[in-house]
């Protein structure tokens, strides 16, 4: 059975809700929010209230979210039931607890992040996707009455790093849950769908791409905004706005001079071209077109009334000296009251950060920034000042951000106008070209749901710019979900200790990575199938009645190959070319004395045979594809399992199972890329004799990834901690050797590039000493730690020796100051 299309789902929608009967929950909820509910919402709640489960796929800003509150909604009804809202990112889950919060009080919204863990038994949890798989494994009592699961972002499966996490959920979850998938617009929505149906039950998709707010499309050409398309063209056609494509073609031309000369072209009263018609103008004589600095820029959006905007800059410098800039220029945006209103909100949020670090922060420099309405926000920042950023910009009260595309990975921030200043980006090897997929995100930032009758992208025009490009991007909205999962040591144990090594296998062979894989295995089956048809039919046409001609075009083959190599290497040893010459004769004499030889047709059938051999060749790829494709994640897990098995951390007994040592149940509970170096290193007592600073400075290296290499020594703390930190190195090798031996990927050694600073950190340094050893902003140093605390968390719960007691004092140690400042 087809699904409907989206229109035909839009259609039995809005039909429904104007009969308001058969879904009173949803009609109550619905006459509850402040606008009207788009038909793909309405869609989405009645699914839910029918007891199904949704994959919601549609555009940023588009409301998404309005289906995760209504799961939460149905869960509140009833008295004992529970709901849990999971997000990618931490700042995403503690703005979702406010909001929650809000709405049904402290005493019923817990949040846990990891480092945060506040009322974890409420009704209603807000937590990171990490949290909740963990909950999964350890079989923890507060999913019991759980009956919703909210996955927002649920696109960040395709996630290389952290992907899998969300197909463990999705998996693992009891079938009893419902499940609401909320992601950006995909192209294989579908096929995800099918996948949750599967391994879900019943699921309803649910598409939407229509923006609830329009986009307008600019290009900035010196002062003006020159809209990316042409007006007069059709929606259909969308063609390109064919002034952009002139300047263009130019290489640059000076915008005024153009604009004259279109105007000149359009006067009845014009001389009459020369001869031959209009004489082309050299580039090389004609003046490039300047980018008009930041400021003016933001002054330009003031008077066209396009603020509040978002400028995505690539950069955390390019951001900061975008707000210098504005500062230099001596813009400001904000009345006194509002300046008031900010100086009020800033002392309220960061009330509990100690004078001492103030300076250090530059909070002085970045409050009077605010106070002008402008602000930068990108992952450097303090987490603290990103989130007065965030509130103050919401407030309308902060009219310009300058910030990192990080700011558009599911954030509540909208703006009448984004900008952007470059489509392209160093990826940390490279500068590549943003794909439409993260077009799409950043623009979609663009337009205020019931304040903006529209939002407006605005490109900057650059000589290298291509607007047939530009416009391409601006009309992809999709990009494909593809499967990141991968079987790691810790999902292992927990699997092999849940259901036994035969049923783990098949519970991976659920995966979407497997069912994306069998997908395509179908589609390799379907061609193998049609291609044996063909070959059959080959064989008819080149069928003999004097021989076997199959045998036969396979000796003329063979002949021809030699023959081949033979004269492509005349200057081979002459004992080797003696070889093929007598290999040549007994080939030369099979061939004519084998039946078919003499054949009058022999020629033709030969040509059939031809068509054979090239189609059998292919069908013979493809059947290797369908064999290192089916069963791909299973056989992973197999390589994973005998690595574990050659360390005892699983033992086979003689009938064949597989069962976990202490060892291995000591894995279970240990989570992370580095979790079978960890379980090592414990198992091996390596870090029994750190103190409290050097085990957290040891910690920070298994979690610690540089950008990109400085080449500078790194400088690492004296004691114990050296001899240590080479110790784990050299097993971190062993462990790699041995992966590789079963052909795994093996991993990258942990880096020092950050321990002499998190050891100052939990002696006690001050803030600006840490800085200056960590080379980083405040606000990487705090995600670090925190990442570091995550780890030292864990290792006060499962290390039974002095290692446990020395990462609780570890813990204490770290976290302090900036880095405990609460983000809630």
């Amino acid at each position: 059975m087809t699904r409907p299309s989206p229109a035909e789902r839009y259609a039995r929608a809005a039909a429904a809700s104007r009969e308001q009967r058969g879904h009173p929950v949803t009609t109550a909820f619905a006459a509850s929010r402040p606008f009207d509910l788009d038909p793909f919402q309405i869609e989405s709640c009645r699914a839910l209230e029918e007891g199904r489960s949704v994959l919601v796929a549609a555009p940023t800003g588009a409301g998404k979210t309005i289906v995760g509150e209504f799961a939460i909604h149905l869960a509140m009804r009833e008295p004992d039931d529970k709901a849990f809202y999971t997000t990618p990112m931490k700042a995403l889950s503690n703005q979702k607890y406010r909001e929650l919060v809000d709405e049904y009080g402290p005493d019923e919204v817990g949040l846990l992040t990891g480092d945060t863990n506040i009322n974890g038994n409420a009704r209603v949890v807000v937590m990171t996707t990490e949290v909740l798989r963990n909950m999964l494994y350890a079989d923890s009592p507060a999913l019991r009455s759980l009956r919703y699961v909210v996955m927002d972002e649920v696109h960040y499966l395709a996630d290389r790093f952290r992907g899998a996490v969300w197909e463990e959920v999705i998996i693992h979850l009891p079938r009893s849950v419902r499940l609401v998938s909320l992601s950006a617009t995909v192209s294989n929505a579908e096929e995800f769908g099918d996948w949750l149906d599967t391994v879900r039950g019943d699921t309803e998709v649910i598409v939407s791409e229509t923006r609830p707010v329009p986009l307008e499309q600019h290009v900035l050409v010196r002062g003006d905004l020159l809209p990316l398309f042409d007006d007069r063209a059709g929606v259909a056609t969308a063609q390109v706005n064919q002034e952009l494509m002139r300047l263009r073609s130019f290489k640059g031309a000076a915008f005024e001079n153009n604009r004259r000369a279109q105007q000149a072209r359009n006067d009845p009263n014009r001389r009459r071209p020369p001869r031959g018609g209009v004489r082309p103008v050299r580039p090389s004589n004609m003046r490039s077109i300047e980018r008009i600095d930041r400021p003016d820029v933001v002054h330009l959006l003031e008077r066209s009334n396009l603020l509040p905007a978002i400028f995505f800059i690539f950069s955390r410098a390019g951001c900061d000296a975008a707000v210098q800039q504005v500062r230099r220029a001596g813009l400001r945006l904000t009345s006194r009251e509002e300046r008031d209103l900010i100086r009020e909100i800033v002392a309220e949020r960061t009330r509990t950060l100690g004078d001492e670090d103030l300076a250090v922060l530059g909070f002085w420099e970045w409050r009077e920034n605010l106070e002008r309405g402008v602000a930068a926000h990108h992952a450097g920042l303090l987490p603290a000042f990103k989130e007065v950023v965030e509130e103050l910009f919401q407030r309308k009260l902060v009219k310009a951000v300058f910030a990192t595309e990080t700011l558009a990975l599911g954030i509540n921030m909208p703006a009448r106008t984004v900008v952007l200043e470059k489509l392209e980006k160093f990826n940390g090897e490279a500068r590549v070209a943003i794909t439409a997929g993260e077009y799409t995100q950043l623009t979609g930032r663009a337009g205020r749901r019931g304040i903006d009758v529209e939002g407006h992208a605005v490109i900057q025009w650059t000589e290298q710019m291509d607007p047939q490009q530009v416009a391409a991007l601006a009309s992809r909205r999709t990009y494909p979900l593809n499967s990141s999962f991968r079987p790691t040591y810790n999902m292992a144990v927990n699997l092999i200790d849940q259901f036994g090594r035969p049923r783990a296998r098949e519970v991976l062979e659920s995966s979407f990575a497997q069912f994306q894989a069998d997908r395509a295995v179908v589609g390799l089956a379907r061609q193998v199938k049609e291609a044996e048809e063909s070959l059959a039919g080959y064989a008819t046409a080149m069928a003999c009645d004097r021989g076997d001609f199959v045998e036969y075009a396979g000796i003329r083959r063979e002949l021809s190959d030699l023959e081949k190599i033979n004269r492509r290497d005349a200057t081979a040893p002459r004992g080797l070319r003696e070889s093929r010459q007598r290999q040549l004769a007994s080939l030369r004499k099979r061939v004519q004395r084998h039946p078919c030889h003499s054949c009058p047709d022999r020629e033709s059938h030969a040509r059939w045979g031809e068509r054979y051999h090239r189609l059998d060749r292919d069908v013979q790829r493809m059947r290797r594809q369908i064999d290192s494709r089916t069963g791909t994640v299973a056989r992973v897990f197999d390589r994973v399992v005998d690595v574990l098995s050659a360390l005892d951390y699983v033992e086979i007994d003689p009938s064949g199972d597989t069962r976990l040592t202490a060892e291995g149940r000591r894995m279970r509970r240990i989570y992370g890329e580095r979790d079978l170096l960890v379980a090592e290193s414990l198992r091996l007592h390596l870090w029994d004799r750190l103190d409290a600073a050097s085990l957290a400075a040891l910690a920070c290296c298994l979690v610690f990834e540089p950008r990109r290499e400085d080449g500078r020594e790194n400088a690492l703390p004296r004691g114990a901690f050296r001899p240590v930190f080479a110790e784990t190195l050299t097993l971190w090798q062993r462990l790699d050797d041995l992966e590789r031996e079963h052909h795994l990927p093996g991993s990258e050694p942990p880096s020092g590039g950050l321990a002499l600073a998190m050891h100052t950190w939990a002696r006690g340094g001050m803030l600006d000493r840490v800085l200056d050893e960590a080379d980083m902003a405040a606000g990487d140093f705090v995600r670090w730690a925190k990442q570091t605390i995550d780890l030292l968390d864990q290792l006060s719960i499962v290390a039974d020796t002095e290692v446990g007691r020395t990462a609780r004092s570890a813990l204490d140690a770290v976290r302090r100051g900036i880095v405990a400042h609460s983000s809630v």
